[in-house]
């Protein structure tokens, strides 16, 4: 089958252009019970029952995401790789019980993310995200605090799309 669509031109943007999360937002994939896309963005989100996404929150630097591409000539298939590692600050209980109840019998969730330049990302739209790796300790140094650092990744079968900033609060 022959693709039917024209390609459109990307220009070079005068914006700033930063990296880095500021935000991160998570909730279960049942907790999601409708969605709607138009030209790339969600434009809407259902909650089920009184449900939200909830805040996880971490120190500047310390929270990324990226996206790679699985392209197979050979098969004919294309899909994409999304992974979000962040990094939560000083180790505790409160912060233990939280991260069990997502690692809790590889739940798939759906998260969203808010880059450097103010741009809502949904992780996992179509196929969930799991936790994939948690690493948690202390440093040697007094310097180096405590940590967790929690590992994210979707497959999915297009670009992440990203999230319209109107909607964020009436599901947080």
């Amino acid at each position: 089958m022959a693709c039917n669509t024209s390609l459109t031109s990307i220009l070079k943007s005068c914006d700033n252009n930063v990296g880095g999360l500021t935000s991160f937002y998570i909730a279960p994939s049942e907790f999601v019970s409708a969605s709607t896309v138009t030209a790339g963005e969600v434009t809407a989100i259902t909650m089920s029952g009184a449900s939200t996404f909830v805040e996880f929150q971490f120190n500047k630097n310390s929270a990324s995401y990226t996206e790679e591409a699985a392209i197979d000539l050979t098969n004919g298939s294309t899909y994409y790789t999304e992974t979000v590692t962040l990094t939560i600050p000083r180790r505790d209980v409160d912060k233990r019980n939280a991260i069990a109840l997502i690692a809790a019998g590889q739940r798939d969730l759906k998260i969203i993310v808010k880059d450097g330049n103010g741009i809502y990302w949904f992780v996992g739209y179509a196929n969930s995200a799991n936790l994939t790796a948690l690493a948690e300790g202390s440093g040697a140094a007094k310097a180096d605090g405590s940590k967790y650092t929690l590992t994210f990744v979707a497959e999915e079968p297009e670009l992440m799309y990203t999230v319209d900033s109107a909607i964020i609060a009436a599901i947080i």
